[in-house]
This record gives C-alpha cells, structure tokens and sequence, in this order.
C-alpha cells in the first residue's frame, strides 16, 4: 500500500542542502511534509532544520544510491548531480522529479541547446566544441559567449571572447553574443496531472563583475504582449520536456522585440526568491505541489516587489557579519532573508531582501535604500 504524501512515514529526499533547500524546508513545514536532505558540505544551510541530514556528495553514484534507497520521492535542489544514480533509483519504483532524463538535457548546455533547436524554441545561434580548438574557428564571429557544457553555476563557466584569445580547455559551446534590451524569467510549473501555471514576469540586472543577479523587480516592465509570449514559450519548453516539477526559464528580449531562451533551470530560482512575500504562492510551495501531484497554487502577484542577493563583499573573507542588517529592518516592506552561512567570500550568496511596495517606483527606491545601507563582511 502507497504511504500518503502527508503521512509521517512518506519520505522525500532532497539532493543538494543550500539555500534553496532551506526555503524548501520552510515551506514544507506549512504542511508537515519531510525533508531529508543530501549535501558534501557539513554546514550546509540545511543541515540544522532538515528533518534529517545527510552528508555526502551528490555526485557520486554509491552516496546517492545509499541515501536514495528508502525514500518515495526524490528532487532536486541544484542540477550537478550523479544522474545514473537516480535513473537506477527510478527502475527501482522511486519516484523522481524532475526526471533524470530531463536533468540530463538541462545539466549539459550542449544538449540543453541542441533541445530548443530540435523543437523550435527561439534560442540564440550556437556551436558546439570538444575543447579549446573553439577560438581558433575560422567560422566563430567575434564577439561571442562561450559556455563549459557542464560544470557552471552562478556565473562561473561562462566567459566574453572578444577576439582569439583564451578559451575554455573543455567541451564548450560558443553562441552570438545578443544585443538585447532585457533580462527575463518565468518561472513555471507542471504537475504529473499536467496542469500548468507560470508566475509573473520578472525583470533581472546582474552585477557585471561577478555574472550573478543584483537586482529583480516583477512585474517587469515590458508590454503585456510580451510577457504574455513569455509565458507562452516557457508553457511550451517545460511540456516539450514533459517535465514534473518547477523550470526557471530565462530569456533575452533582444532590441528588435524577439523573445530568445538563454538557459532553463529545473528547481527553484533566483528569479523567484520574491515570490516568498510577493504572490499567493511562492515558488517554493509550488514545487512541492508539482512534484507531490498536488493542485498547483495561484500565483497572481499581490503587489510589485524586489529582490537584492546580498553576496560576499569583495575583500572579505572569513566568519560572516551582515553590517547594517539592523539599519533595513527600519525601512517599510522589507524582509531578509539569511542563508545561514557561517563563512563570507567575494561573490557568495549569502542572503536576500525582498521589497515590497505599492508601485515599482516606490520599491525601486527602496531597494537603492537597502542596497547602499547593507553590507556582507567578515
């Protein structure tokens, strides 16, 4: 007999222990839902509030077979993940999602790429490379964007090539270089059922330094028609993968008006953190929703929002001190969000504030106001 999802008894097991599984965590509380978390990293922002801790590398094959082997479902945090483990573990009655054979399109960007193309997906113009052999393509136009195929998160792996220079001594893929207008993502969500809901669009600006998210601000401010072609597209990508779960699905809108995919994540989203405080339903509750085949949540957007990523200050390595967390707390329509890392570095994510506010103004305003007063140190 099949354990109830909400049963003591029924266990889903998380790959990853970071910060998104720490907002997965909070959620599934709401609804007495367990969480058995996996992570290498002892001190992981998951490891004192999971309802049990795992530490292991979730890249290894024998550790995800061990931890995997008495759950009844089995997710995601992070894409980096042994892949054939979790195909043995699905022959084996468990329940996986996003599927294996999903988390393999997505974690290489070569496969990733070649999926938008074989079903028409709009995507920039690509090629594909075994190595550093790339630059030296008579046929590459400069300047380009090249991507390691596998291996790169959070702005590491990905490069400007402005001429014939350095490149990347590993399987690659080089792809012209947009002018675009705009950053956006939708995310959206599929339950086993098939139903669908995408959230509103969100508009992202990134630190030019490091490659990672500064600023969101949702609604974006683009035309309905486009955010509606936005929702349409990511509706298409995430049923053409005939995938169960939560896709982040990011876009370009180029100058011209054309909506590109850049890349898609299967699991929640930096673009999504704002959800939390902005919509019905937060990204995180929805997700727990698709992958228990649940009746997924309304994520209409109860008020316009923000979301800073408070990242390691550069400088500062060590034992972390948010300078000026108290100075925020001062401020209307704001709400931290801690990770738990005990250690600063250049670039860590370390935490995030949403902003709320009546227009997009007023929250921009605000979100400049927190951004000059916080601070992660060490």
């Amino acid at each position: 007999m099949n354990v109830r999802w909400n049963s003591k008894d029924f266990k889903i097991g998380v790959l990853g222990g970071g910060q998104l599984g720490r907002m997965l965590i909070q959620e599934a509380v709401d609804l007495d839902i367990r969480l058995h978390m996996m992570d290498a990293d002892p001190n992981a922002p998951c490891a004192d509030i999971a309802h049990s801790f795992t530490c292991g590398a979730i890249t290894n094959f024998d550790s995800v077979m061990e931890f995997g082997k008495d759950k009844d479902l089995i997710t995601v945090e992070i894409e980096n993940v042994n892949i054939e483990a979790l195909e043995a573990l699905e022959d084996m009655g468990i329940k996986i999602y996003p599927q294996p054979r999903v988390l393999r399109i997505i974690k290489d960007k070569g496969i990733q790429k070649q999926f938008y193309l074989d079903n028409a997906i709009p995507t920039a113009p690509f090629q594909l490379f075994k190595d550093s052999d790339a630059v030296a393509n008579e046929n590459l136009s400069y300047p380009l964007i090249q991507k390691m195929r596998t291996g790169g998160y959070d702005g590491k792996g990905v490069q400007v090539l402005k001429n014939a220079s350095k490149s990347f001594n590993a399987p690659n893929l080089c792809e012209s270089l947009i002018d675009f207008e705009k950053e956006l993502s939708i995310i959206v969500a599929r339950n086993q059922n098939g139903a669908i809901e995408c959230f509103p669009s969100v508009e992202c600006e990134f630190n030019p330094e490091a490659n990672l998210v500064e600023y969101l601000f949702s609604p974006a401010n683009i035309s309905a028609e486009i955010a509606k072609e936005a929702m349409k597209i990511a509706e298409d990508v995430i049923k053409k993968l005939d995938m169960v779960g939560l896709l982040a699905v990011e876009f370009f809108l180029t100058k011209n008006g054309d909506l590109l995919v850049n890349e898609i994540a299967p699991r929640p989203h930096n673009s999504g953190h704002h959800t939390i405080e902005c919509c019905n339903t937060s990204q995180y509750a929805q997700h727990l929703r698709s992958i228990l085949n649940l009746p997924l949540g309304d994520t209409t957007l109860l008020f316009p929002g923000a979301m800073i990523n408070l990242l390691g200050e550069k400088g500062y390595t060590g034992p972390v001190i948010y300078d000026g967390l108290d100075k925020i707390l001062e401020l209307p329509g704001v709400h931290p969000h801690i990770y738990g890392k005990s250690e600063t570095k250049p670039f860590r994510k370390m935490g995030h504030v949403t902003i709320t506010g009546k227009t997009l103004q007023e929250v921009r305003k605000t979100a400049d106001q927190v951004k000059e007063k916080i601070k992660v140190l060490a």
